[in-house]
């Protein structure tokens, strides 16, 4: 059995990362912490490249790929920290028009959590709301802490300009988030909650993946160019051991990532959450120990991916929540 990456996916994988880096790259990144209003011409753009469209059917105007090219481009988009609600305008893209060419934002978020986040408020034209309770292979479900009963696994819509919300600080600056307050909720979408549960996960840990494997770069390329007594960084065995940590982090990441792509299956979707939520965190960290004192500023990018990285770890399950249903995983 071939588990390596077919020479399409591959070409999938370069032209999205070049793709990327030719419309966001660091010039445009620090503009975005600025003002971190979306891009629209950069949305539609990649709306035409199929970014959104990706795993929906040629017969539909998609692209008719996989979860497993899904979180290639995912992984590059982390790499790059491309910001907006990505994963939930791919998922959404055959639910909600306009949003598969680009030309509309939509927002995806739990209800019935508190608080209800919901990223990009001000960009986004329409909101789904997924409520009930999740799903798991095997055995039973127990609804959320607070989940509103008799509505398990229903998804809502409601339109932007009808939602009250309250906008927040967040810890990402790239990522205005909003404490939603009311939403109006129309009759009941037919939508396969646990999978969007599911594939947002792992959308979302693709991201966090592609976050890791770019501070393992920053830090290895930081480690090479910078001296201190007479000798590059990256000779003394301290940084080697801590370089080579974020290697093995990323490595067994993207094992589980692209693993969890095939098989589809909750609980190694949830691994694979909990995996690269620890490699993109640990690693940002170990990145700016690398850069020492110049890594605490405000001008380096570090501090940015570290902050995508802890957003993203408390979104679609948290470290305790994964342990939780592989534990009980085990148990049945």
């Amino acid at each position: 059995m071939d588990f390596q990456l077919t020479d399409d996916q591959k070409a999938l994988r370069d032209g999205t990362r070049e793709l990327l880096a030719g419309r966001f790259g660091r010039e445009r990144l620090r503009a975005a912490v600025d003002d971190p209003t979306l891009d629209r011409a950069l949305w539609r753009e990649l709306g035409a490249a199929g970014f959104f469209a990706l795993r929906l059917p040629e017969a539909d105007g998609g692209v008719g790929l996989g979860l497993p090219e899904a979180v290639l481009v995912f992984e590059e988009a982390g790499r790059a920290l491309l910001p907006g609600p990505l994963v939930a305008c791919q998922l959404l893209a055959g639910v909600v028009d306009g949003v598969a060419a680009g030309e509309k934002i939509v927002g995806l978020c739990e209800a019935g959590a508190d608080p209800v986040l919901w990223e990009h408020p001000a960009d986004c034209q329409e909101l789904i709301l997924l409520e009930g309770a999740e799903g798991a292979e095997g055995g039973a479900v127990r609804p959320p802490e607070g989940a509103e009963k008799g509505r398990a696994d229903q998804a809502y819509g409601s339109t932007a300009a009808l939602i009250s919300c309250a906008p927040f600080a967040s810890v990402d600056p790239l990522t205005p988030l909003a404490r939603v307050l009311d939403a109006p909720r129309t009759a009941p979408l037919s939508l396969d909650v646990p999978r969007l549960r599911r594939e947002a996960a792992l959308l979302t840990a693709a991201q966090q993946l592609g976050g890791a494997a770019r501070t393992l770069e920053m830090a290895v390329a930081y480690a090479r160019e910078r001296e201190q007594f007479g000798a590059p960084i990256g000779s003394f065995q301290a940084i080697k051991h801590l370089c080579a940590q974020m290697l093995v982090r990323t490595e067994i990441a993207r094992s589980a990532v692209y693993a969890a792509a095939v098989t589809d299956c909750v609980h190694e979707v949830t691994g694979a959450k909990m995996l690269a939520d620890h490699a993109a965190v640990r690693n940002a960290r170990d990145c700016l120990q690398v850069h020492g004192g110049m890594g605490f500023t405000w001008e380096a990018d570090v501090h940015l991916h570290l902050k995508r990285a802890w957003l993203r770890a408390e979104r679609w399950g948290t470290a305790r929540e994964a342990a939780e249903l592989l534990a009980a995983g085990l148990v049945a």
